[in-house]
C-alpha cells in the first residue's frame, strides 16, 4: 500500500539561496538547523513510537521537507515514518526532547501529526493486490484516514486531544490544493471531516458547517450512502484488504452514479475551504478553552496542594510548640511559666494546698460510680451460620438443605447457627480544665479547685487509663494537676489576682498533655473564664477550640456572670453559683464519656 497524500508546499532555503548574502558585505547567513541535528530529535521519535503503534520494527526520521511534500509520510515498504521538521517551528532542535513524556504539550500540532501517522503504522497493514485500480486504492487509502484514527482512540483514548489539533495541519492542505474535482472533491472533504466526526475526533456541533454544504453539494441520498460507507469501513480488521478495496468499489461507483446528475457550484473549492476553515476555527476555540479550563483546575489543584502542605507544616510547628509548651507547663517543679516557656519569678496562683474534705471524697466516688456506669458497654453479638455444627441447629434450614440434596442441586442452606459474644471495651476519660486566673475571676477560685480535684480522683477510681490535668492562666501559665493515671491527695488552691490572658497556650498544653484531639476516649475541655479578652487573644483561643471540636472533644465554658462573654464553638452554662461548678463539671464529663463510641 503507498503512502497517504498531504500535499503541503514546503519553503526550506537551499544553499545557493543563502550564498547570495556572501558578497554584499553582511555577514554570512546562518541557517536556523540542519538535517544532521534533527537526527537525535527523529531517534527519540522512534523511541516514543514504539508506545504509540505496538511496533519495534519501525525508523523514524526527522528532517526539514519530506520526499513526497507532505508534513509526514508512513511508508510501509521501507518501515518508515517521514516527519517534516518544520511542523515544530519555531522550536529548534536542542529545544525538542520527545524522550520525555509530557514533552509533547509544547508542541501539539506536531505530536498530532505524529501520533496520525502511529495510527497508521498500528492499523494501516492491508496491502493492495497486484493489479488493484489505482483510483479504488486511493479511494481505500481516503477512508483509511478516519478508520486508523478511530482505531487507536480504542487504545489510547488520551490521544483524542492530539489528533484533533493533527486535522487542521493534514486537512486543510488537502482542502485547499485539492488533487481531485467536483463532487469527489466535496466527497472526499466528508470523508475527512465527518468521517473523524464519527469516529468521536471532532464533535458533531463542530462539524456543521461541513455537513451542512455537503448534503447541498452532493444530495441528501448520496451524503446517506457515503456515510454508510465510511461507517462500515470504520469496522473493517486492520488486514482485511479484500474488505477495505470492496468498500472503496462501492464509493466509486456511488459517484460515478451521482455525478451525471449532481450539479457543483463552480467555486466548490473556495466553499469547501471556507466550510473547513470554520470547522477548525471552532476546533480551536474548543481546544483552548478545554485547555485553559485545564490550566484552571491544574492551578486550582497546586493552590489547593501548597495550602495543604502549609497547613500541615502549621499544624507540625503547632504540634511542637504544644509540646515544647505542654513540658515547661507540666514541669516537676510546679513553677509558674512565661509565654516562651521560660520560669516566671513572680506571679504563681497556687497559694497552697490543703486535704479534700468529706463532701468531697463523697463526690468523688459519686462521679467515679455514674463514669463507670457511662462508660459501661453491652457485649457485642455476633451471629454466624455454618452447614456443620457446632451451633444451634435451625429446622427451616436443615429442611431446605435436605430439600436442596434431594433435588440434585448443590446445598447452600447452612442451618447450624453461633453466637459469639465478646466485650466492648470501656472507653477511658480525658478531662482537661483551664481555669481564667485574672482578678475578674477571683470567685471561681475555691470551686473550681474542689472540682479539679473531684474530677482526677473519680478518673483514677473508674479506668487506670484516664487522666486529668488543671491549669489556671492569665498571661502566664500554671499546672494546678499534672496529667498523670494517680489522683492527687491534696486539693490544689489557688487566688486570681492576674492580668491578661493566654488561653490558647493553655489549651495547647492541655491538649498535647491529655491527647484531646485525638479519638478513643471521652474527651472534654472545661473552660472557666469570663472572655474578656483582646481581640487577639480571643482569636488565638477560637482557633484551638474549633480544632478540637472539629476532632471530636467537647468543650464546655463556664461562666459566672450573666456579663460574660460566649466563646463561639464552646457549649456555655452560666453558674450564678460558683460553688455548683464541681457538679456541671462532673455531669459534663459523664456526658462525654457516654458518647464516646
Amino acid at each position: 500500500m503507498s503512502a497517504h497524500h498531504h500535499v503541503q508546499s514546503s519553503a526550506t532555503p537551499d544553499d545557493a539561496d543563502l550564498a547570495r548574502w556572501d558578497d554584499d558585505g553582511a555577514p554570512p547567513a546562518q541557517p536556523r538547523s540542519s538535517p544532521a541535528a534533527w537526527l537525535r530529535v527523529g531517534a527519540e521519535l522512534g523511541d516514543r513510537l514504539v508506545a504509540l503503534s505496538g511496533r519495534q520494527d519501525l525508523l523514524v526520521t526527522c528532517r526539514p521537507g519530506t520526499r513526497n511534500g507532505a508534513p509526514a509520510a508512513f511508508i510501509p515498504t521501507l518501515g518508515e515514518v517521514e516527519f517534516d521538521a518544520g511542523l515544530f517551528a519555531p522550536l529548534q532542535p536542542d529545544e525538542i526532547h520527545p524522550r520525555i513524556v509530557g514533552d509533547e504539550d509544547r508542541y501539539p500540532a506536531a505530536w498530532g501529526v505524529f501520533v496520525h501517522e502511529a495510527a497508521h503504522a498500528a492499523h494501516s497493514v492491508w496491502t493492495e493486490p497486484a493489479g488493484a485500480n489505482p483510483r479504488v486504492v486511493e479511494a481505500a487509502l481516503l477512508l483509511e484516514e478516519s478508520r486508523v484514527e478511530g482505531a487507536h482512540l480504542i487504545t489510547r483514548p488520551t490521544d483524542r486531544k492530539y489528533l484533533r489539533t493533527s486535522a487542521r495541519t493534514l486537512v486543510m492542505p488537502d482542502i485547499a490544493h485539492p488533487t481531485l474535482q467536483g463532487i469527489e472533491h466535496a466527497a472526499a472533504t466528508a470523508a475527512l471531516i465527518l468521517g473523524r466526526r464519527d469516529v468521536g475526533i471532532l464533535d458533531a456541533g463542530e462539524t456543521r458547517a461541513v455537513a451542512d454544504l455537503c448534503e447541498q453539494v452532493l444530495g441528501e441520498n448520496l451524503l446517506a450512502t457515503l456515510t454508510h460507507i465510511w461507517t462500515a469501513a470504520h469496522q473493517c480488521a486492520d488486514h482485511d484488504a479484500t474488505t477495505m478495496l470492496t468498500h472503496a468499489q462501492n464509493w466509486c461507483d456511488a459517484l460515478d452514479t451521482a455525478a451525471p446528475t449532481q450539479p457543483v457550484p463552480d467555486n466548490l473549492t473556495d466553499l469547501l475551504s471556507d466550510a473547513v476553515g470554520m470547522v477548525m476555527d471552532s476546533t480551536a476555540a474548543t481546544d483552548a478553552a478545554d485547555l485553559a479550563a485545564q490550566a484552571a483546575a491544574t492551578d486550582a489543584a497546586a493552590a489547593k496542594s501548597k495550602a495543604q502542605t502549609q497547613d500541615r507544616a502549621q499544624r507540625a510547628d503547632q504540634r511542637r510548640k504544644a509540646a515544647a509548651t505542654a513540658k515547661s507547663v507540666f514541669n516537676p517543679r510546679g513553677t509558674t511559666v512565661n509565654r516562651d516557656g521560660t520560669p516566671a519569678p513572680y506571679g504563681n496562683p497556687i497559694t497552697g494546698t490543703r486535704r479534700p474534705t468529706t463532701a468531697e471524697k463523697s463526690a468523688a466516688a459519686r462521679l467515679s460510680r455514674a463514669l463507670r456506669a457511662a462508660a459501661y458497654r453491652e457485649r457485642i453479638e455476633e451471629r454466624s451460620t455454618s452447614p456443620t455444627p457446632p451451633g444451634r441447629l435451625n429446622m427451616r434450614a436443615a429442611l431446605a438443605r435436605d430439600a436442596q440434596r434431594a433435588a440434585g442441586s448443590i446445598p447452600t442452606a447452612q442451618p447450624f447457627t453461633h453466637t459469639r459474644r465478646r466485650s466492648s471495651p470501656t472507653p477511658p476519660l480525658r478531662v482537661g480544665i483551664a481555669v481564667d486566673v485574672s482578678a475578674s475571676m477571683r470567685a471561681a477560685c475555691e470551686p473550681v479547685a474542689s472540682a479539679a480535684w473531684i474530677v482526677a480522683r473519680a478518673a483514677a477510681l473508674t479506668d487506670p487509663d484516664s487522666r486529668t490535668a488543671a491549669i489556671a492562666y492569665d498571661m502566664q501559665l500554671t499546672a494546678l494537676t499534672r496529667p498523670t493515671h494517680r489522683a492527687p491527695e491534696r486539693v490544689t488552691t489557688f487566688d486570681a489576682l492576674g492580668g491578661d490572658h493566654n488561653l490558647g497556650d493553655a489549651i495547647d498544653a492541655l491538649d498535647h498533655g491529655l491527647e484531646l484531639s485525638r479519638p478513643g476516649a471521652g474527651r472534654l475541655l472545661v473552660i472557666v473564664t469570663d472572655a474578656h479578652y483582646r481581640p487577639d487573644e480571643t482569636a488565638q483561643a477560637i482557633t484551638r477550640i474549633k480544632q478540637l471540636t472539629t476532632a471530636g472533644c467537647a468543650v464546655l465554658q463556664l461562666t459566672l456572670t450573666a456579663k460574660s462573654q460566649h466563646l463561639p464553638g464552646t457549649t456555655l452554662l452560666h453558674l450564678p453559683q460558683p460553688s455548683t461548678a464541681p457538679v456541671a463539671i462532673a455531669k459534663a464529663a459523664t456526658d462525654a464519656i457516654r458518647r464516646t463510641l
